[in-house]
This record gives structure tokens, C-alpha cells and sequence, in this order.
């Protein structure tokens, strides 16, 4: 665009013409919502923000379940000039109150029935709570009511678009910062890369407070004016019976190893044209075996909540299992200090790279080197052909089903437990959910809390992805001569091949039911 043209998102992703005739979400049930009606969907929840005194780039925390109407939401933010902060809905009170306090948003859109318990926590940020359910009801929906719709806010290319929060393995969860330049940059790569267009329809069964899923299953969608067949959340029937009727499908590794059981895989993909996978490394087990069961080759990319994607493997050529394809265009990737097997430290740096923690400057720098290079904390190497293979991370982030579990963070909750004198909270593979959480316990006294006591105490602290699917009870951690906890002797004692625990402890509880 031109110096001085409007560079708000929201114009490039809604559409308008000829175009705005096109299906842009279709549900399960056969409903459809046009482009023209998500449009003006999103004019009325932007008039209603604006007329609750909500300015361009005040933060707008979405707190909602999946639905047209979240989507309708994101949209109307973005149209406003405000800037978006989606949380997982479920989050438990107390951490929705940490995110609160720290964006200190002007509006917190919550579902009615979550009103009550998220009062004080808007009240202490000075933020008006709208409600909308799946359903759209709501005030959110009485607002835009009585409001009228105002033209879509300039907004420059550096302007804020969205936080999301993400976070390393110590302290609290940080919020990155993404402009509309990052997030239309990177979706306009992914289109052309991936040969997005108006004849596509993605199955999307992600999450919409995560990078996967709102700024590349939604946004890329958008920008083809494609039609996005909108689960409300992942199971295995559903997606199952959805694939035959779309032509994408965009996952994580968890969606896969399930697909993996239903019977009639091959007939039921037959229509879909390219399969995507991230958020977790995919097992090179099942890139084979799902090639073998559909003739399709699934395609593994690599990105981070700071810089949604980076890399891709080609839609023509060889998509190999193991790697995340070659760095997009525009991406300038590099490994610092690569070792003598050719493994160094990733860095990245390009126009999807996002602008800096939120209210954390010296944190920001800190991350970035002094040519500009943003330093994932992933460890990689390059084969001759560019393909680039992720061997590790240099932080102890676990991620479980596509969903980022931050080891401090659930350790903290242990330490708290009766009976409880340290833990250590780190992953091992396993087939379906990519890693599983494992917590070792050392006991304060000589009986240790059952699975049960922890269970019941970390269930009213942290959402359920979160929370360990095995415990280990332990004399000591192990440590180096430093005293620093070495989880990587833990990972390897208690992985195996198979995924499953090499040497179960005392209180080993291996929870088969468990699900996110």
C-alpha cells in the first residue's frame, strides 16, 4: 500500500464486491455466514466498543468461547483500531485476573455466565465487561444495538494489532506484541505459498486464542475469501465426518494420531487437497503412517506465538518427515554458534517478527541481538537443501496437544501443596499429544501426597491441559554441581520409543482418560 493508505488488517480480511457475496463461515449444522454479514456483524460489536468510550489502540480482552461471534469480535477490534488479547477460555479465575491486570484493557469480553467471577478483576483494571455467549446473547449484542457503525479506523502498518500471551519456562506469561504489518505479512506469504484461494474451504478445529488458529487458519482464510468450516471444538468424529467437505485441513499432531483410527480415512480425505500441521513437533511415525493410509504427504511448518510462521515445507516437492521445510519468503533464518554436529541457537528476523513484549522493554531487547535477529530458543541445524529440522529447545517449554505448558508455572502450584517439598515439571514424547507432562515430587515428609491431593489442588489453579498427566515421586532432583535441576537426566529416565514411562515411581499415575 501507498504511504497514507488505511493499512488497517481489517480491510484486507473482509470482503467487499463481488466477493462479499462468498460463504466466510460455515457450521456444522449447515448454517452459513456470508462475508457481507460477518461484515456488518463486525461493524455493530466495533460500534459497541467504540461507544463504551473504547479508543484506537486500547487492549480488548476476549475471553470467549469458540463461535461466529467470537470470530465477529477479533474482527470488530481490529476494525475499531483497538488491540486484541484473546485468552483461553479455560483459564481458571485466578489467571484470567493476571491477564487483566496486565494488559489493562479498556473492555473484557467474557461469556454471560463468567460475569460474576470476573467482576472484581475488571473492576480493579478499570475495564467495562461486554458479554456475548456462542450464541452471540449478550451485552456485547444489546451495545451494538443501540450503537452506530462508523468507518473502519486507520491504522498504519507498526500500529498494534494484537497481544497474545505466551511465555519461557521462569516467570510470569508475557504479552507479544504483533502490528498489522506483522500479521499481513505473514498471511499474505502463507496464501501464496500454500495456494490459498476462494475455491478452498479449511476444517478448522484449532482454538481461536492462538496463533494456529486465528492468524493462520482464520486470517489466511479470509485473505483467499475462502470458507472456513468452523468447528466448535476437536473431536475426532466430527473432524472425521467434516473432511468431506472441505479441501484443507490445518492441525496439530494430536489430530492426526486420532485420524489415524477411523476406518474409512482414505475415502473421508479424498476431497482435501493439502494437510498442515504445527504447534508440535509431528512425529515422523505418523507422517509415514498417515501417508501410507491417504496418499497424502502432510505438510509440517514451524512459527511461534512472537512470529507466526517461519518456515513450511513445499506444497510441490518433497515434504520431509522430520524437518519444518525452509524458511518463507521474506524470512531470514540463521543458527548462532552452530555445534560440530551443525545444531546452533535459531534466529530470526523479517516483517512477521513481532515488535516486543507488552510493558517489558528491557525484556524485549534482551531478546533480540544487535542486528535485529529475534532468538527463538530453539535449537536447530540446516541440511544441504535448506530444509531446517528442530532438535530442541533451549528452554524447558513443554507442549502437550499443540498447547504451550510453561513447567514453572505448574511447578509453583505443586510447591504450594501440602506435603510437597520441590517438584520439577518437564515432557517426554508421546504418539498422540506430541509431549505429556510429567511431574517429579519430593516429598516434605516421609508420605507424599497421592495423585488424587495434587489432582484436586492444581484443578482450581490451572487449566487442564496444564496440569501433569504422570506423577513421579523422588528423593532428590537431580542437579549439577551448580545446583541447577537437570530435567533433561529426568526426560531421558522417564521416556521411552513408545512414549510410554521407563521407570514409574512410587506415585506413578498413568491417567489413560486424561484428555485437553
Amino acid at each position: 500500500m501507498s504511504a497514507g493508505m488505511n493499512e488497517n488488517l481489517f480491510i484486507a480480511l473482509m470482503a467487499s464486491g463481488d466477493d462479499a457475496g462468498r460463504v466466510a463461515i460455515e457450521l456444522p449444522d449447515g448454517r452459513r455466514v456470508r462475508y457481507d454479514e460477518l461484515d456488518e456483524l463486525a461493524a455493530g460489536y466495533a460500534a459497541a466498543l467504540e461507544a463504551v468510550g473504547t479508543q484506537p489502540g486500547d487492549r480488548v480482552v476476549a475471553v470467549l468461547a469458540k463461535s461466529v461471534h467470537a470470530i465477529a469480535a477479533y474482527l470488530a477490534t481490529l476494525r475499531a483500531g483497538a488491540v486484541f488479547v484473546p485468552i483461553n477460555p479455560s483459564y481458571t479465575t485466578t489467571e484470567l485476573a493476571y491477564f487483566i491486570s496486565d494488559a489493562q484493557p479498556a473492555v473484557v469480553l467474557c461469556a454471560p455466565a463468567r460475569a460474576d467471577e470476573l467482576a472484581a478483576a475488571c473492576e480493579r483494571a478499570d475495564a467495562t465487561m461486554l458479554t456475548a455467549d456462542a450464541d452471540g446473547a449478550g451485552t456485547l449484542a444489546e451495545a451494538a444495538a443501540r450503537a452506530t457503525a462508523r468507518p473502519v479506523v486507520p491504522r498504519g502498518r507498526d500500529d498494534l494489532a494484537a497481544i497474545l500471551y505466551t511465555s519461557g519456562t521462569t516467570g510470569r506469561s508475557k504479552g507479544a506484541m504483533l502490528t498489522h504489518g506483522n500479521l499481513a505479512a505473514n498471511a499474505e506469504t502463507l496464501r501464496a505459498q500454500w495456494r490459498f484461494s476462494c475455491d478452498d474451504t479449511l476444517v478448522h478445529a484449532l482454538p481461536v486464542f492462538h496463533t494456529h488458529g486465528l492468524f493462520v487458519g482464520i486470517n489466511v482464510s479470509f485473505l483467499a475469501r475462502a470458507t472456513v468450516l468452523l468447528l466448535p471444538r476437536f473431536e475426532v468424529a466430527s473432524l472425521a465426518d467434516a473432511l468431506r467437505r472441505a479441501t484443507v485441513l490445518m492441525g496439530v499432531p494430536t489430530y492426526y494420531s486420532r485420524l489415524l483410527e477411523v476406518p474409512d480415512l482414505r475415502e473421508r480425505a479424498s476431497s482435501i487437497r493439502l494437510f498442515v500441521s504445527g504447534s508440535a513437533p509431528l512425529l515422523a511415525e505418523t507422517h509415514r503412517a498417515w501417508a501410507a493410509r491417504t496418499g497424502h504427504a502432510i505438510l509440517e511448518r514451524y512459527g511461534m506465538t512472537e512470529t507466526t510462521m517461519l518456515t513450511s515445507n513445499p506444497i510441490d516437492g518433497e515434504r520431509r518427515p522430520g524437518t519444518v521445510g525452509r524458511p518463507l519468503p521474506g524470512v531470514e533464518l540463521r543458527l548462532a554458534e552452530p555445534n560440530a554436529q551443525g545444531i546452533g541457537s535459531i534466529q530470526v528476523r523479517g516483517p512477521n517478527v513481532f515488535v516486543g513484549y507488552w510493558g517489558l522493554p528491557e525484556r524485549s531487547a534482551a531478546e533480540f541481538t544487535d542486528d535485529g535477529f529475534f532468538i527463538t530458543g530453539d535449537l536447530g541445524r540446516i541440511d544441504a537443501d535448506g530444509y531446517v529440522e528442530i532438535v530442541g529447545r533451549e528452554k524447558d517449554l513443554v507442549i502437550t496437544g499443540g498447547y504451550n505448558v510453561y513447567p514453572k508455572e505448574v511447578e509453583l502450584v505443586l510447591d504450594a501443596v501440602d506435603g510437597v517439598g520441590e517438584s520439577a515439571v518437564f515432557g517426554v514424547p508421546d504418539a498422540d499429544l506430541g509431549e505429556r507432562v510429567i511431574a517429579a515430587i519430593v516429598p516434605a515428609s516421609p508420605t507424599a501426597p497421592t495423585a488424587d491431593d495434587l489432582d484436586a489442588h492444581l484443578a482450581e489453579h490451572l487449566a487442564r491441559y496444564k496440569r501433569p498427566h504422570d506423577y513421579v515421586v523422588l528423593p532428590a532432583l537431580p542437579r549439577n554441581v551448580m545446583g541447577k535441576v537437570q530435567k533433561n537426566e529426568l526426560r531421558t529416565r522417564y521416556s521411552s520409543d513408545d512414549g510410554t514411562m521407563t521407570e514409574p515411581g512410587p506415585a506413578a499415575s498413568t491417567r489413560k482418560e486424561y484428555t485437553r
